[in-house]
């Protein structure tokens, strides 16, 4: 194995940041090793084999940013479309834009509210709760009303969570957007799309733009490498991205994940649902939402008469699974804190990414904690 200066561990968002800007500014050799077979994480993206249409491995993810910098870099590596993303809901076998705006109140309420009116209608109904709320329900309802909360957003997020809302702690749910107007753009960013050729040459090329000081090393697990353990024993920066709790081999328990399983299924017709995501909010449908993936790239031609869509459940996380959403408990925070304080032991082991720092980032906070990562610990480490 040849000298290297840094190991980074998961070939993801953060590990390929921060690898890049080692290898490109530091002119540092970086090893990067990776269990699976592809470099991206879980924003890899492929093109189906049947259809060429191409499909999120491990479920939509649209990039959306309102930080200029972390816009300003990823724009480096692929031109992006003004692909904007716009959800919808079936409740009751009728479909109702998300999220919650002025067009899914009035077609509810069957009725034809200003936004102030709208806006009253809303208050008076949260008015139902009048004490501190015990329960993620009672948060819901305190927040939008009992209609609308039991409507969109009590059964899909028991479905997600497997737990009825009245069982689930309110802490979950801070806040439910409403708009009162008819703007019905998913976010609301001031940067948004997808990079114009594909997540796959997206990553690929940061790969490339770090010439020969980067090496990436696809099926191999860092766990089961001696010769790696001994570099980080013996001192080397290593920067790991995986689950923080596995790195100290779950000395304090594992911390709590919900996870995602997809039923992907080619479908012979043009066009499956009319738009990319479909949420189901009643219990009904085991499946918490669908994915056609060509709605992703409507400036591209498909090929006729077959769509991709992929059937999203959730279920309970267990050693094996992919983590996708941290439940952070209370108990989950308190090993946490227990996992954070151990680290400090390991100067020269930094951990990052969603898994390192058990949190949910959307893509572009996960650049931006690679990019701040690399700029207080990475650059003063060889300092």
């Amino acid at each position: 194995m040849k000298k290297n200066d840094v190991i980074i561990v998961g070939a993801g968002i953060f590990g390929l940041t921060v690898a890049e800007k080692v290898a490109n500014e530091l002119h540092k050799k970086v090893l990067v090793v990776e269990k699976r077979d592809h470099i991206g994480g879980n924003a890899y993206s492929e093109k189906d084999k049947e259809t060429g249409i191409e499909c999120h491995k491990y479920g939509a993810h649209i990039f959306h940013t309102s930080d200029e910098e972390v816009w300003k870099y990823v724009n480096r590596f692929s031109e992006f479309t003004n692909y904007q993303h716009r959800v919808y809901s079936v409740h009751h076998g009728e479909v109702f834009p998300l999220p919650i705006n002025l067009g899914t109140i009035n077609q509810f309420f069957h009725t034809n509210y200003s936004p102030e009116e709208a806006r009253r209608l809303v208050a008076e109904q949260a008015r139902e709760i009048t004490k501190k709320p015990a329960n993620l329900q009672e948060q819901g309802i305190s927040l939008i009303g009992r209609p609308l909360f039991e409507a969109f957003i009590m059964n899909y997020t028991a479905k997600q969570w497997q737990t009825p809302t009245e069982k689930l702690s309110p802490d979950i749910i801070k806040r439910l957007p409403v708009r009162y107007d008819y703007n019905n753009r998913y976010f609301n960013d001031t940067f948004e799309g997808l990079p114009k050729d594909g997540y796959g040459l997206f990553f690929q090329k940061m790969c490339e733009s770090a010439k020969n000081d980067l090496d990436i090393r696809l099926g191999k697990d860092y766990f089961e490498d001696e010769e790696l353990k001994k570099m980080t024993k013996d001192g080397m920066l290593t920067i790991f991205t995986g689950a923080i709790d596995r790195y100290f081999n779950y000395k304090f328990g594992t911390l709590n994940w919900r996870s995602i399983k997809f039923e992907k299924e080619v479908v012979k017709t043009d066009d499956f649902q009319g738009c990319a995501v479909m949420n189901y909010a009643d219990l009904e449908q085991p499946f918490t939402r669908i994915i056609e993936f060509k709605h992703f790239h409507p400036e591209r031609k498909n090929r006729e008469n077959k769509t991709v869509i992929f059937r999203e459940f959730s279920k309970t996380w267990e050693i094996g699974d992919e983590p996708y959403y941290p439940v952070r408990t209370t108990e989950d925070l308190e090993k946490l804190g227990k996992y954070k304080e151990l680290s400090k032991k390991y100067p020269n082991v930094l951990f990052g990414g969603r898994l390192g720092e058990y949190a949910y980032y959307d893509m572009d906070k996960t650049f931006r904690s690679a990019l701040d990562m690399f700029r207080e610990k990475v650059v003063p480490f060889f300092n």
